[in-house]
């Protein structure tokens, strides 16, 4: 792939007080959120005739260092992305029925 977006997930903000020093700022719901983002970004990218998959490597910490990114942002996730071949094939996977993975109670 051409091209590497690397996510980070920013758990907490920073604020400098009036006295110079720093203080942190909650994030709620930070992996959710993101996550969210990540989905509809690989849509995007897929509407776009674009190609992309996800990878997690364990440990991710190394891309923070590299990437010179501050103490308050981790890495989230690595999605590669580039033209398919034009000989892929992507699987015919499908869904199961609702009556597959429901039950119904009365």
């Amino acid at each position: 792939a051409p091209y590497l977006i690397v996510v980070f997930k920013q758990e907490y903000g920073l604020a400098v007080n009036p006295d110079g020093s720093e203080r942190k700022i909650k994030h709620y719901y930070v992996n959710e959120s993101v996550g969210i983002a990540c989905g509809l970004l690989i849509a995007a990218l897929h509407h776009a005739g674009l190609a992309t998959l996800t990878h997690t490597p364990n440990p991710m910490g190394f891309l923070s260092e590299i990437l010179q990114r501050p103490k308050n942002e981790k890495p989230f996730l690595l999605i590669p992305v580039g033209y398919p071949a034009a000989d892929a094939q992507v699987p015919d996977i499908s869904k199961k029925s609702f009556a597959e993975i429901a039950a119904v109670f009365a």
